[in-house]
């Protein structure tokens, strides 16, 4: 049986869904919509709807015992009250908080055991308290740091273990930090320092052993350091430099002839 069928009107035990004698149906303020909007589908899109018509309804199901519809209701239910979720033991609670926690109560969730939470709190803490999650385990928590930390404290991360994360260092460290990383060991690490390094610094990137990150010298450097790239040992790389000097005129395709 498929859990998330939605022919089927099935509750989170696994039974039929019936609207005869459902308490909340009978209610006149209520909105409800069999196959649409119900809070005991297990279907998360029909809970999800059912608080969407009936916000009013949230506060009171935080502590239900299915986690779809606790979830459902942390996206709907005001703010004071969420808090109280930050400990749930199912992570698409916690997740779910996440997206909405006040500031002051986002520290709780930085060490969270999924990456996924985690993950949200990188997104939205104050940039000022970011650098406590510098040193996350997961990659990508420190990639969403990362893209965020104020340019400051982006020093702290040029030697971060991944390289996707240095990578989004290089596109964003000052200029003048950028040297360091030109030397690094994975090749678009390089090319991220290559885009944005002075062109008076390209030409120790010339012989570079990864074709992106010549291409991307021949790209930037000064014309009178082009006609080197015109023997390189890769044809984009080759056109390129041709294409420059062909842009730059006929004195500049002489000197590299």
């Amino acid at each position: 049986m498929n859990t998330n069928d939605p022919d089927e009107a099935i509750d989170w035990q696994g039974l039929p869904v019936s609207c005869e004698g459902c308490p909340e149906g009978w209610m006149d303020t209520v909105r409800c919509q069999p196959l649409r909007a119900c809070l005991h589908d297990r279907y998360a899109l029909r809970v999800d709807r059912f608080f969407r018509w009936n916000r009013q309804m949230a506060h009171g199901y935080l502590d239900h015992p299915y986690f779809e519809v606790r979830a459902c209701a942390a996206r709907y239910a005001d703010l004071f009250s969420l808090p109280a979720l930050v400990e749930d033991e199912d992570e698409t609670v916690r997740w779910a908080v996440a997206q909405r926690l006040p500031q002051r109560y986002l520290m709780r969730l930085v060490h969270d055991p999924h990456r996924e939470v985690r993950i949200q709190v990188a997104m939205r803490l104050d940039e000022h308290n970011l650098a406590v999650m510098m040193a996350d385990d997961d990659y990508s928590v420190r990639a969403h740091v990362a893209r965020r930390l104020p340019a400051g404290l982006l020093l702290l991360m040029r030697n971060d273990p991944d390289a996707v994360v240095r990578r989004i260092v290089a596109q964003r460290i000052g200029v003048e930090a950028l040297f360091s990383m030109m030397q690094d060991a994975d090749p678009m690490v390089r090319l991220a320092a290559a885009e944005r390094i002075p062109a008076s610094l390209l030409n120790s990137l010339s012989v570079d052993p990864d074709w992106r990150v010549r291409y991307a010298v021949a790209a930037r450097t000064s014309l009178k350091s082009v006609p080197g790239f015109l023997e390189d040992e890769d044809e984009e790389v080759r056109a390129c430099a041709r294409q420059r000097l062909a842009q730059a005129g006929p004195g500049q395709k002489k000197q590299g002839s």
